[in-house]
């Protein structure tokens, strides 16, 4: 407050309140030990957990380290499923067509072709005639012996009329024992010889009557082999001696080798398709008719016979088919690929892991057919089975593995 003489009283003077804190010397030392304590604990937590961090990441990469070493250890192996064979089976095999019957004809006597009535390509019925033959020898051979057969009539009958003579004699002394027992044994020889002329004189008619060559059966007339004035041999196989083939095509035959593994798929009745190169565009169904019930040891096929209707001619024998078949196969056997298979001394061998234990068992099989890069297995193999594929050669029982599965190969068309 002022004064008259323009002095302040410093006694009245008070001071303006203020808004800064003060310090007092009693709390400012305690608040900076407080922050020291504060960061001296952060860092103690953080190089703890820095030192946490680095263990656990040294545990963990030696962890994966102890379980890459384990896995690099344990051999990687690819494993399959068996497959079934498809329940329908197409087998497409060669063959040739032949005809239902085929005869190459002969001629029963020695002579010369008079004559001959049909040419290639003639459809003849049975009994038909188709040549003649001329037999001047064998006419005179047959004349002198029917004129022997009656020399021999005759000689057994005066022969039975001297025996009657002795025989009613015998008992009186105009005859002796000895001599009606000579005129009865010269009866017999007689007739003995009778009946020898009369059967060299049957023969020769029998002969006589091959003069004349007919056809055995309805068909076509296929080769001639003979002209007018051709000399013949009675009996003679060769093929210079042959006068004609003939052949019944109303119904063909195709002859198929089926492999053994098929064989017990070929039943009579089973239906095929035969496809002909002379009509490649057409297609005609045949039947299994018959088999041979038998496997060829050097082929280890069973023949099979496929008859085909041809009523209307248009088919020819002689041709090559291609026969194919639909099998219907009601137990399927199981395949595998073909670089699973393991040989050694035990024989033929697969590799199976068991999916438990990933432990490996070497199995003894039995195989069957080779499809090229599959093979069937028809005996020791489950379809559950777990296959190694292309094992090691030091694959070993009871080994442990790791399996990765995958499909087999799809099936390939035979």
């Amino acid at each position: 407050m002022s004064t008259t003489n323009g002095t302040v009283d410093s006694s009245r003077v008070q001071t303006a309140p203020t808004n800064e804190p003060r310090n007092s010397p009693e709390t400012t030392p305690k608040s900076k030990g407080n922050i020291s304590w504060y960061k001296v604990l952060l860092f103690i937590l953080i190089l703890t957990g820095l030192v946490a961090f680095v263990f656990i990441r040294r545990s963990h990469a030696q962890a994966n380290l102890v379980k890459l070493t384990q896995q690099m250890a344990t051999p990687k192996v690819l494993t399959v499923h068996p497959e079934a064979e498809a329940a329908e089976v197409h087998l497409t095999l060669p063959g040739t067509v032949q005809a239902y019957t085929h005869a190459a004809i002969y001629s029963r006597v020695d002579g010369y072709v008079k004559d001959w009535l049909v040419d290639i390509g003639a459809h003849v019925k049975k009994g038909q005639l188709l040549a003649e033959i001329e037999t001047p020898e064998t006419d005179q051979q047959l004349k002198q012996t029917l004129a022997t057969v009656v020399l021999a009539r005759a000689n057994v009958g005066l022969a039975q009329v001297t025996a009657k003579r002795f025989d009613d004699l015998a008992g009186t002394s105009a005859v002796s024992k000895q001599e009606v027992d000579s005129a009865n044994s010269d009866l017999e020889a007689k007739q003995a010889t009778l009946a020898a002329d009369q059967a060299t004189a049957d023969r020769l008619q029998q002969i006589e009557g091959f003069k004349e060559i007919y056809a055995p059966f309805d068909g076509v007339i296929t080769q001639r082999l003979v002209d007018i004035g051709f000399l013949v041999n009675s009996g003679a196989g060769t093929k210079a001696q042959e006068l004609f083939e003939m052949e019944q095509t109303n119904v063909l035959r195709v002859y198929i080798d089926i492999p053994e593994a098929y064989s017990h798929l070929a039943m009579s009745g089973e239906k095929a398709t035969i496809q002909l190169a002379s009509s490649p565009n057409q297609k005609v169904e045949g039947t299994l008719v018959r088999t041979a019930e038998a496997i060829n040891p050097t082929s280890q096929t069973i023949l099979t016979e496929v008859d085909i209707p041809n009523a209307d001619g248009k088919l020819y024998p002689g041709g090559y088919a291609q026969i194919s078949f639909d099998f219907k196969d009601s137990n399927p056997t199981l395949v595998v690929p073909g670089n699973s298979l393991i040989f050694r001394a035990q024989g033929p061998q697969l590799g199976l892991v068991d999916p438990k234990t990933n432990l490996v068992h070497l199995q003894d099989i039995k195989v069957g057919r080779d499809l090229g890069n599959r093979i069937e297995v028809v005996d020791g193999l489950k379809a559950t089975d777990q296959v190694i594929v292309n094992p090691s050669d030091s694959l070993s029982e009871g080994a442990k593995v790791q399996t990765q599965l995958q499909p087999i190969v799809s099936h390939t068309s035979f």
